[in-house]
């Protein structure tokens, strides 16, 4: 049998698409049960409230019959969406009527939505520099023109954000907004001050640009008196596109995420979003809902918080211990992940060196090069502290010491 050559069929799109590196990487080390693996962002299933979202599931399929079971609307469930306007206005202070919110197939396909209807090729997004490598994929995909602001632990950088949109606008580019994770960042684990989100809103105002505010993370916190205050909370203008997901408070297998937007961009995400598919899980939106409902979620999150503010106090202990002065990183006050820089070496590239992990120290980690915009970067790495136990995390930085080490002497 002679196969087509199916690469002439391609569009430019699928001639130009690269794979994710988590999403194969995970793939890779599934089978690997001797590799300790700090690569994806997965909650710990230890925090997963099996038993009660059983009974959920039971009694919304008895309670709501055929609804449950049947298609929706696009824009979501009108009780869900009711529901979620609740819930967004007491642990995040976002007012939000339920024709402001759309209910999407996790954060990945609320991205993917903003994409298409904001970008087109050859248009500016702005971004943190590093961020989440993910979205960077969603908007290169509609043809975006990435530009990376620097971070430290306050945050993007204001300061030269607005410097870099006044030359931007000056040279005639079409910026169409600006992506932010603005408390517990992926993958830096850093959160924006007060003071910042002040003067990024005051910014995206005097540029008449929009921002997107993603925020998985808020509830996820391990400091006290940290800033967690929204972008979309302090927004007078309708101009924070807001987004957020269960997926590391509840359960990420449901793929149940939202946006939080004016409604007539609401209206429009809609549309985009009829073509994608056709509408997200009708009987995950229901259990989502009751989830809320009972308080299972902010259960969830209070069983996750010492849970992994532990985890990532022993992983920050052994980063120390086994390789000090050779990295960098932020102590994340939120958030998932750890993010290294290895220094003052010129050797370690750590995506060119990722076999070299896997294979002779069965270690895993995410190249930190892909969060980068800029393309700098590979020196570093992006470490996940909720999935794997105390135990594997303290001989996995072991082992990733003697890696680092090893590869830089």
């Amino acid at each position: 049998m002679v196969l087509p050559e199916f690469t002439k069929y391609y569009s430019e799109l699928a001639k130009k698409i690269k794979a994710s590196e988590i999403r194969e990487l995970l793939a890779l080390i599934r089978e690997r049960k001797d590799v300790i693996s700090f690569a994806g962002g997965i909650p710990d299933p230890a925090i997963f409230p099996k038993e009660k979202l059983a009974e959920i599931a039971k009694f919304v399929i008895e309670t709501y019959g055929d609804d449950a079971l049947q298609y929706s609307e696009t824009k979501g469930i009108i009780e869900v969406r009711e529901t979620l306007s609740d819930f967004v206005l007491r642990y995040r202070y976002i007012t939000a009527d339920a024709e402001d919110i759309i209910i999407t197939t996790g954060s990945q396909s609320a991205l993917d939505i903003i994409s298409r209807t904001f970008v087109n090729p050859g248009d500016v997004v702005i971004t943190e520099n590093p961020t989440y490598l993910a979205a960077l994929g969603a908007f290169k995909n509609s043809g975006a023109k990435i530009v990376g602001i620097p971070i430290d632990d306050k945050g993007i950088k204001t300061d030269v954000l607005e410097q870099k949109l006044k030359t931007l606008v000056e040279n005639g580019e079409r910026v169409k907004f600006i992506y932010v994770i603005p408390v517990g960042q992926n993958p830096a684990g850093t959160t924006m001050d007060k003071d910042r989100k002040q003067h990024l809103l005051e910014i995206a105002s005097k540029y008449d640009i929009l921002v997107v505010e993603d925020d998985p993370y808020s509830y996820i916190i391990f400091e006290p008196n940290v800033e967690v205050a929204s972008l979309k909370s302090m927004d007078s203008e309708n101009r924070v596109i807001y987004m957020s997901t269960v997926s590391k408070i509840l359960a990420p297998g449901l793929r149940i995420g939202w946006i939080i937007a004016h409604h007539e961009l609401i209206r429009k995400f809609e549309l985009i979003k009829q073509y994608i598919d056709l509408h997200s899980p009708t009987l995950n939106q229901y259990i989502v809902a009751e989830a809320i409902k009972r308080g299972v979620i902010m259960e969830t999150v209070a069983k996750a918080v010492p849970r992994y503010r532990k985890k990532r106090d022993t992983m920050i202990k052994a980063i120390e211990e086994e390789m000090g002065e050779m990295v960098r990183f932020y102590k994340p006050v939120g958030g998932l992940f750890i993010f290294t820089y290895v220094m003052n070496n010129d050797k370690f590239y750590a995506d060119l060196l990722l076999e070299k992990a896997l294979k002779e120290y069965k270690v895993a980690y995410v190249p930190g090069g892909s969060f980068h915009p800029d393309g700098s970067g590979r020196n570093s790495m992006r470490l996940n502290f909720s999935y794997p136990s105390e135990e594997q995390i303290m001989e996995g930085i072991r082992r990733l010491g003697l890696f680092v080490r090893n590869s830089v002497g």
